[in-house]
């Protein structure tokens, strides 16, 4: 399979199948409490029974082409990842997302690593518009979102209740047309 260099500091960005239960459980135990601060990602997995159902059902996803797991390791070491939670190849739409253990923070690596995938969806893929949703409160992923050139769509306010709060959720896009001429002006 393949394995994506996203800079000299040895990150990779590789898919995530189930095979990788053991690490993936592994690394959701060291992150498990920065990882699902805004959303349930990880959430119920207390086993690497439970790990590998949640890449499994990836896996399905991506046999029937509606979504998919890809990691993002340092040195070797699951840290991360990027995913298309929803990939409608008919209509054209996807969202995309992200989660990283603590140590994994500020390194850049979910920006690098989803230029690659919207990359791939835009041009391999025919994707028209990706969607990037986040907590207001999640200050990193509209981070992301923004130097991903992304424009701020609005906001589904307390749309998702989580932890007994209920979630402002900020809706983010990118369309095909946009993307291709950012990389054009060489600001991908």
């Amino acid at each position: 399979m393949y394995a994506i260099s996203l800079g000299d500091d040895g990150a990779e960005l590789r898919p995530l199948e189930p095979w990788h239960a053991e690490e993936f459980f592994a690394h959701l135990e060291r992150g498990r409490e920065f990882i699902s601060q805004y959303v349930a990602f990880g959430v119920g997995v207390d086993d690497v029974a439970s790990a590998r159902a949640v890449l499994q059902s990836y896996a399905d996803k991506r046999a029937a082409d509606t979504g998919s797991l890809h990691g993002l390791w340092m040195e070797g070491k699951l840290v991360g990842g990027l995913l298309f939670r929803v990939f409608d190849a008919k209509d054209g739409n996807c969202e995309a997302g992200c989660w990283l253990e603590p140590a994994a923070a500020g390194r850049g690596l979910v920006t690098r690593g989803m230029r690659y995938l919207i990359d791939w969806a835009v041009e391999e893929r025919g994707m028209h518009r990706v969607e990037w949703i986040a907590s207001s409160a999640n200050e990193p992923s509209i981070k992301v979102a923004r130097r991903l050139g992304m424009t701020r769509e609005g906001v589904q306010r307390e749309s998702y209740p989580y932890r007994g709060v209920r979630h402002d959720m900020e809706v983010w896009t990118v369309l095909a047309p946009e993307w291709r001429e950012a990389r054009a002006r060489g600001a991908r």
